[in-house]
């Protein structure tokens, strides 16, 4: 009993002088994640400017070509045009040269308009590039055919593929103000390119100009402004 006693006792002044398990572990408070902050929303994209055009609608001996000329970022050139259009001067006139840059006439353009005829022509208008346009020769844009600069009248083109050597290039030497875009094709290109592929003279035509010549003109039998 004596020796139980003391083991006892003995014991007790251990336990007594370990302190207990939860008095040694470290106490851990619960971790709270901070949570991101949330971007702030995009801002709405800027919406592209829209430009004032006006609608001009061309029957052809080929089939009709809907026009949307550029009155706010080319108001003379437009102006210009539908003086043409609102005299009645293009009827009767004709797409008469057919300039192919490729063989499969998927690039190029066709000319058409007064050709000059005194009865027909206004006079001659001021030039406006594309540097000062911001405009290009984009695939079916439409332009003023010209010699000099300001000797544009009543003749224009139609492009079919992009062509950018036609625009302003001040880098260049020389005459190196483009033509004068004002508008595009919104309707029509397949009759443009009916145009374009129609067969050519080899032998009319001057300068540049000869073999490109449409050996039946195609006739503009109206135009028309369009809703």
């Amino acid at each position: 009993m004596i020796r139980l006693t003391a083991l006892c006792t003995a014991l007790l002044a251990v336990a007594v002088a370990m302190p207990s398990l939860a008095q040694t572990e470290p106490r851990t408070e619960p971790q709270i994640l901070a949570t991101p902050a949330e971007a702030p929303p995009a801002p709405p994209p800027v919406p592209e400017k829209v430009y004032e055009t006006v609608r001009v609608a061309i029957t052809t001996s080929e089939g009709p070509i809907v026009l949307a000329l550029e009155k706010e970022r080319a108001p003379l050139t437009t102006a210009n045009f539908l003086r043409y259009v609102d005299q009645k001067r293009l009827d009767g006139t004709a797409f008469y040269r057919a300039m192919k840059l490729s063989d499969d006439g998927s690039y190029g353009l066709i000319q058409g308009g007064t050709q000059g005829n005194p009865k027909k022509v206004l006079p001659k208008i001021a030039h406006e590039p594309t540097t000062k346009t911001g405009l290009s020769h984009i695939d079916g844009a439409i332009s003023m055919a010209r010699g000099a600069p300001g000797s544009a009248d009543g003749d224009f083109f139609i492009t079919i593929g992009a062509l950018d050597s036609l625009n302003a290039d001040p880098s260049k030497p020389g005459d190196n103000l483009g033509f004068a875009v004002f508008g595009r094709v919104v309707e029509g290109m397949d009759t443009v390119r009916k145009i374009m592929n129609a067969p050519t003279s080899p032998t009319l035509g001057q300068g540049v100009m000869k073999g490109q010549m449409i050996a039946s003109p195609v006739r503009i039998l109206t135009a028309r402004r369009a809703q």
